[in-house]
């Protein structure tokens, strides 16, 4: 009867959506909208919002756009409620946790080498590191590969730059001086140097990511490649940072920190509080989508298209009346297509699981086996204590001192904790700083920290035997105990029990997306204990997967909210 009852409702919801889609208007761009923006930008982008606004308005002739170019003390958010679009070196607005804010673009600054060198395989294999590279820009004696591969090959390096402030500043960063080291450096216009480096085997350049794209099956211009960097300095470009090979990985490989963060800078759209202002939200979204196409041509990066997604997530859209009607009826129809294919698909999953079941049942006492699992009804959350939704928790201790843990929705998530990567007592954290790293036979999760303070204690046990953190995460599992420096403040950004249960329910929801659309399980088994009959999730349901999907868990959850 249930079966039958959710195919009908299917197939309603097909026909209705066709029906609604064909009656639709199609349309590569926003319809005309009818408002007015005002759009502030730190210095360094101007060029880049005046062309957004430019391109934008072209488009909704209707519309009035305003470009303010701020400066001063704000980091590039106006004094009012004007949406801001400011990089990371302008931390006042990005580091104030009250402003809201989404990824839009990024600046990035790369490595890039010749694919006829002859030591190709050797650099692949090891890469350089930064104190290799430190060498190489302290003294022109010292341009060789046989410094860089330890007496590999004893054939010179020819360094060519593009001629751009922020390469050559963000070069400099990397290497941790305040200025960049000229010494033995070609300076040249973006095509100069990529042509140097074309016809020198032995070449290495740096220019910017937005530079590259054009011929060649990996998506980079003809005889040039990425050079990797050994961002570990272990002497080995290892799974971990292996990111090099074409730029799709690449540019993923930044979005989930596998990158050297001092060559690349992120580019946000910031605002004192959630816009709710439909003009707005309209504009932000074509920015994340069409819009990002404006990106290259005035020489930064686009975002992947998961990252892309994931910021579209983090809009909330107050109204769909609100909306333009075109972009309202389109919204509509994908809403309900997406819950026409999930029924569709979760009736060919229930019928898998039925029929995989019927198979299952045990000759001795004809019951079915059951596998342990967890949901909203049965994650533990204890009244008294402060939940951040990067996962973790703290409370106050009498004499003043905080406790922090994890929470039992990781534990269950990642199962059997192997061990823990933990901070020194001495160190100071701040809030939303890492604060631990839970790992699983090489493969980790990063956590981050639910308030400010200094490490006094940390929890010893765990160094040696981390099974206390899935057995008693409230308990015996406690992480750190810290000398609270903004308790007072940062609770007010937190939420107590029966809150974080709310929001844990749409947690669970999304976890359940990722299941059904990242994971994707290869085996009529797994399918059947990973997401079970009344919405239990598979206890440690990441334990049979791969580093990458802990790495789109980390990105999709963790530094989702952080």
């Amino acid at each position: 009867m249930k079966t039958t009852i959710l195919l009908f409702v299917g197939i309603l919801l097909l026909i209705f959506c066709k029906s609604a889609t064909s009656q639709g208007v199609s349309s590569n761009h926003p319809s005309s909208q009818k408002g007015s923006i005002t759009v502030s930008c730190s210095p360094e982008l101007y060029g880049l919002a005046s062309e957004w606004v430019s391109v934008y308005q072209g488009l909704n002739p209707e519309m009035k756009l305003n470009v303010i170019n701020t400066t001063g003390n704000t980091g590039g958010l106006g004094n009012d409620e004007n949406l801001s679009f400011v990089s990371n070196k302008s931390n006042a607005a990005i580091t104030r946790e009250t402003n809201w804010k989404i990824a839009v673009g990024r600046d990035v600054i790369v490595p890039v080498m010749n694919t006829g060198n002859p030591l190709l395989v050797e650099i692949v294999r090891h890469g350089v590191t930064r104190e290799a590279f430190v060498q190489l820009f302290g003294s022109p004696l010292k341009q060789n590969w046989g410094v860089v591969l330890q007496g590999k090959m004893n054939a010179p390096i020819h360094i060519f730059m593009v001629n751009d402030e922020s390469v050559k500043s963000g070069v400099a960063s990397y290497l941790k001086e305040n200025q960049l080291p000229l010494n033995g450096i070609t300076f040249g216009n973006r095509d100069e140097v990529i042509a140097a480096i074309q016809k020198d085997p032995s070449a290495i350049g740096f220019c910017k990511m937005a530079d590259l794209p054009g011929m060649g099956a990996n998506g980079m211009i003809e005889n040039i490649r990425l050079l990797p960097i050994d961002k570990n300095g272990n002497g080995s470009i290892d799974n971990m940072e292996d990111i090099y090979g074409d730029l799709n990985a690449f540019q993923r490989g930044i979005w989930i920190g596998k990158y050297p963060k001092s060559l690349y800078t992120n580019i946000y759209a910031v605002s004192k509080a959630q816009p709710t202002d439909a003009a707005e939200l309209a504009f932000l979204s074509w920015v994340l989508t069409d819009g990002q196409k404006v990106m290259e041509l005035k020489g930064y990066s686009e975002l992947v298209d998961t990252e892309s997604q994931s910021q579209l997530e983090k809009i909330n859209v107050a109204s769909l009346a609100e909306l333009p009607q075109e972009s309202s009826n389109s919204l509509i129809n994908w809403i309900l297509l997406t819950l026409a294919a999930g029924i569709a698909l979760g009736l060919i999953i229930n019928a898998i699981i039925h029929n995989y079941r019927k198979r299952s049942v045990l000759s001795t006492g004809g019951s079915l086996v059951q596998i342990a699992g967890f949901d909203e009804n049965t994650v533990l959350v204890p009244k008294g204590l402060y939940f951040d939704k990067t996962h973790t928790w703290t409370f106050m201790e009498k004499d003043g001192t905080a406790t922090l843990g994890i929470d039992d929705f990781m534990q269950h998530i990642t199962g059997p904790i192997t061990r823990l990567e933990m901070k020194k007592p001495g160190e100071k954290i701040k809030r939303g700083d890492l604060l631990l790293s839970i790992i699983q036979a090489g493969k980790q999760l990063k956590l981050y920290a639910p308030v400010s303070g200094t490490i006094t204690k940390q929890n010893e046990v765990l160094s040696r035997d981390s099974s206390s953190i899935n057995s008693s995460p409230y308990g015996d599992g406690w992480v750190y105990v810290i000398e609270p420096s903004n308790w007072i403040k940062e609770i007010q950004l937190l939420d107590m029990a029966e809150k974080y249960k709310l929001w844990l329910n749409t947690e669970f929801s999304r976890v359940k997306d990722f299941v059904a659309t990242t994971l994707r399980p290869n085996s009529l088994e797994y399918s059947h204990i990973v997401l079970q009959d009344g919405g239990l999730l598979k206890d440690g349901i990441l334990s049979d997967f791969g580093p990458e999907v802990w790495e789109e868990f980390q990105s999709n959850f963790l530094d989702f909210y952080k």
